[in-house]
């Protein structure tokens, strides 16, 4: 039976504007927005008295019984998302650091205090990723979860590959098209991929992993070296995340550059689409594919999850409550390629075996097995050094 939604909606910028036009103009809806919290006033499309610019207006207001949290500061985001889940709201939420850096308290407010916090818009736009993993994929039969979360740095790898543009032009070109921000490193830097893998690892394996305890390293140090070297062997580069379900109820999961061939799904996911490469042990591979951000894919999302509200949907948690979780491991031994000009740099990886290698006059690689957890311990230092580093993928599931 659908309940009727009173929304307090915080944040107007485009996705918030859009939301309000389709509840606005959906008669299929029993919702709709009775105050929007904003941070400033300003001329708007609204009249004055829809706004407010205290957030208690909102969440301290009994008549309003749903929150839909859009803004981007992951500090007031929680905040927010906290007190409405204490005050027994429900609530929507679209940002994906807030979650996944606050997971095992957002789990405990929801059991306290009987409510539900959905957040589809979080992971992957359009892509009902999370849905699926809690309603479908809701057995033992996954094995892992592999994707292109980030559509900005996907959108300069594309340049890059299939139109010959340097990455310093890709990434111009993403910022001219408002793909990447102007400061650009929370997309290639893979934070934002690791933020989204973090949830779907607690919706695959039952799992709550703390992001800084994740492997994560990104495409800004790429060269023409490790480009001309991907397209040499028939292969791109492109910014993955994995969650790989392992032996004894193991995962690990991880967000790294990677070598990508023709025969992997990934391979076409071109310009700002994500894609989403689902294995188990029964259905082999499933693969999801959609626009992984803006206003409207978000939106869709956003609005899926106002809808599931309204039916009293909420989360199971599934492989959390039933199963107990699996168990994050780090000593999983992957295979990576890293390209370096001085020879010192070495020094600081702990490589299991060497299984190829090549040595030029300005910039030389190297290709072995080390474990993720060395990988761990040096990955500030990681981001510091003339290297570049991406996973050849021969030892993965997917």
């Amino acid at each position: 039976m659908k309940q009727k939604l009173n929304i307090g909606l915080f944040g107007f910028g485009v996705v918030g504007q859009g939301l309000y036009e389709v509840l606005k103009t959906s008669p299929a809806f029993n919702a709709e927005i009775s105050k929007i919290c904003v941070k400033n006033k300003k001329q708007r499309s609204l009249p004055e008295d829809s706004f407010c610019y205290n957030a208690d207006d909102i969440l301290d207001d009994p008549d309003i019984n749903t929150v839909v949290e859009l803004i981007d500061n992951a500090d007031e985001a929680y905040k927010i998302v906290k007190k409405a889940l204490q005050k027994g709201k429900k609530v929507v939420s679209a940002n994906k650091k807030m979650l996944a850096e606050n997971m095992a308290e957002m789990l405990q407010l929801q059991k306290e205090n009987n409510v539900s916090l959905l957040y589809e818009a979080s992971a992957c736009g359009s892509i009902p990723i999370i849905r699926n993993l809690e309603e479908y994929y809701d057995n033992d039969l996954l094995l892992s979860v592999t994707g292109i979360l980030n559509g900005s740095s996907n959108y300069i790898l594309s340049k890059i590959f299939d139109h010959n543009q340097s990455y310093d032009t890709a990434l111009k070109d993403a910022q001219d098209l408002g793909f990447a921000e102007s400061d650009p490193s929370f997309d290639v830097e893979g934070y934002d991929s690791l933020f989204k893998l973090i949830i779907l690892t607690l919706h695959s394996f039952g799992t709550v992993v703390q992001p800084n305890d994740v492997l994560t390293y990104g495409i800004s140090n790429i060269s023409d070296f490790d480009i001309n070297y991907a397209r040499e062997k028939g292969f791109k580069i492109k910014l993955v995340a994995q969650v790989e379900r392992l032996e004894n109820n193991n995962i690990t999961l991880f967000v790294l550059p990677r070598f990508v061939g023709k025969d992997k799904y990934i391979y076409s996911v071109e310009d700002e689409f994500n894609g989403v490469v689902i294995k188990g042990k029964a259905y082999d591979k499933q693969f999801m594919f959609g626009k992984g951000a803006g206003a409207h894919p978000t939106g869709s999302a956003v609005l899926s999850d106002i809808t599931a509200l309204a039916h009293n949907y909420s989360y199971e948690y599934k492989k959390l409550n039933y199963s107990g979780g699996f168990t994050y491991n780090k000593d999983r031994a992957i295979e990576i390629y890293i390209r370096y000009s001085d020879e010192s740099v070495l020094n600081y990886f702990n490589f299991e075996t060497i299984n190829e290698e090549y040595k030029g006059r300005e910039n030389s690689y190297k290709i072995g097995l080390i474990k993720i957890s060395e990988l761990i311990k040096i990955q500030d230092k990681l981001r510091e050094l003339d290297i570049f580093i991406a996973i050849t993928g021969r030892t993965l599931n997917y």
